[in-house]
């Protein structure tokens, strides 16, 4: 449970490696600790987890809880533990962070008299830690490897997007800086690779966006959405891939670059390599007439089979060595109850208006397709839950803050004890940890006997093969922003250029 969490303490960054156009780190064991959300109080913490993230299995969330990995005001949570107001939650992870490409971000200015960055931000790296990424984050890369201690993200380039970000360095500037993004005042010039034969003539686009989907960050057309404008004109067009490369001025508060893929989608052009919203298999059309159907996520083919030993429709098992899986009708009976992302009634949870039939199907297109071919460890960790329990190593659960120095949170120090396999480790003081993360190295993968599939020895997190570089962003990047600090810009992406020749095998 990382998002909006914080951790307890800065720490140098594990170990890193460069492979074949990949930038990875060593895994390793984090806390993090955030108060309760208003959208969380009154809600059983693995129905929270579940409908938050995405990131395993339902089988896998629940395995974690009950390994005794979370605690709620230093007591050890288990799956249909409640939060209320003003609870702090400490979640213990394993992180396994993604890899992102080897482009090192680029500092394209420091004004040291104004105390401001102009930054070249590489696709694949996210602003801000969020889900599965930390170290892999702008924020934390110029901190961690350039050296500033203090920065403000005053506006933010999806993950997958690539390009200009102006990063002031005190306070006083960052809110007269975001005060102009939030009012309009600066210029946004985007470049976009989109498919198909754009029209020469210019093309305006003012629809309004809608989040539908915040887990998802899907945004779609709606008449309820926010103001959004967006200019097109295009500049040239490559009849050998059928795409055209695109100059986009963007004008709306806050949507800058997510509103270009959406627009560009709606025109019937979307981002030539978009995985969301160029993806055929989910988009169909819009309208906004209010839904309640709902259907449970699918997953893949492979894992229904009776014969597959990964199969999620396994019985209950004596054998120490088998997963015990309960996701059937039977299994719901055993349980008690589903929860709503296993019915799919999470769908539609955090919009702000009913979703439409078309709206859902697209959500549960998108979730589904990711599941299968972005996430496929989501569904086979769940053959790994009865190994053993998750004991994070070196890891001392710090003591809650003094009551004193804090309005929320619970009793000042743990009650319950922490499960067996954790207590007896020898604990470390809060220094020796960190200098001791700094210097931990992988652990040795294991390998599942009946699939062949190599998995983490410490969480049981089956090992994804790595991605290829060219897979971790798209074709947008933020190319010019006109400011009342002066007008900066980035060199044009390789992508961009005529003549560029796409391997799309």
């Amino acid at each position: 449970m990382s998002d909006g969490a914080v951790p307890d303490e800065p720490r140098s960054p594990p170990s890193s490696q460069n492979d074949a156009g990949l930038k990875k780190l060593t895994p390793y064991w984090y806390p993090y600790t955030t108060m309760a959300k208003e959208r969380w109080l009154g809600r059983e913490i693995l129905e929270i987890v579940s409908t938050e993230f995405r990131d395993r299995s339902m089988e896998y969330y629940r395995y974690a809880l009950e390994s005794g990995v979370t605690t709620i005001n230093g007591k050890v949570a288990k799956p249909d533990t409640v939060v209320r107001n003003g609870d702090r939650i400490e979640n213990v992870v394993h992180r396994h962070e993604p890899p992102v490409t080897s482009t090192p971000v680029k500092i394209v200015l420091h004004d040291k008299e104004r105390d401001f960055l102009v930054v070249d931000k590489p696709g694949s790296i996210p602003v801000h830690a969020s889900g599965r990424y930390y170290r892999h984050s702008l924020v934390e890369i110029l901190r961690n490897e350039f050296g500033f201690p203090k920065i403000y993200t005053i506006n933010r380039l999806d993950r997958l997007t690539s390009g200009l970000m102006i990063v002031p360095l005190n306070a006083d500037l960052a809110r007269s800086l975001s005060g102009e993004f939030v009012n309009g005042l600066i210029r946004k010039e985007y470049i976009a690779r989109c498919k198909g034969e754009f029209p020469v003539e210019e093309i305006i686009c003012e629809e309004p966006l809608l989040t539908v989907d915040r887990q998802m960050g899907l945004n779609i057309v709606h008449p309820e959405g926010k103001p959004a404008k967006t200019i097109f004109n295009r500049l040239h067009y490559d009849s050998a891939t059928n795409t055209s490369v695109l100059h986009c001025e963007t004008f709306s508060r806050p949507m800058t670059a997510h509103q270009i893929r959406v627009h560009l989608q709606y025109l019937g052009h979307p981002i030539a390599n978009d995985p969301v919203y160029s993806e055929e298999r989910i988009w169909g059309g819009v309208d906004v007439i209010p839904c309640e159907d709902r259907a449970a996520p699918a997953p893949p083919a492979h894992l229904l089979s009776d014969n597959s030993p990964e199969a999620l429709n396994l019985k209950p098992s004596d054998d120490t060595d088998s997963p015990s899986l309960l996701t059937s009708e039977e299994g719901s009976d055993a349980r008690g109850k589903l929860l709503p992302r296993e019915t799919g009634h999470d769908i539609g949870m955090g919009s702000p208006v009913p979703l439409s039939s078309e709206a859902v199907e697209i959500i549960t297109r998108l979730r589904n397709m990711k599941d299968e071919d972005e996430d496929w460890s989501r569904w086979r960790d769940v053959v790994f839950r009865a190994k053993g329990s998750l004991a994070p190593k070196d890891i001392p659960r710090a003591p809650l803050p003094p009551q004193n120095k804090r309005k929320k949170g619970g009793p000042s120090l743990p009650q319950t004890p922490l499960p067996e396999d954790i207590s007896l480790a020898p604990q470390l003081t809060q220094a020796e940890a960190l200098t001791r993360l700094s210097q931990m190295e992988a652990p040795s993968p294991a390998i599942d006997t009946a699939t062949g599939t190599l998995y983490c020895s410490e969480c049981y997190l089956p090992l994804h093969p790595d991605p290829k570089p060219e897979k971790l962003y798209i074709f947008l990047h933020a190319l010019r922003y006109t400011t009342s600090l002066g007008c900066f810009e980035t060199d044009i992406p390789e992508w961009a250029a005529e003549g560029w020749k796409w391997d799309q095998a």
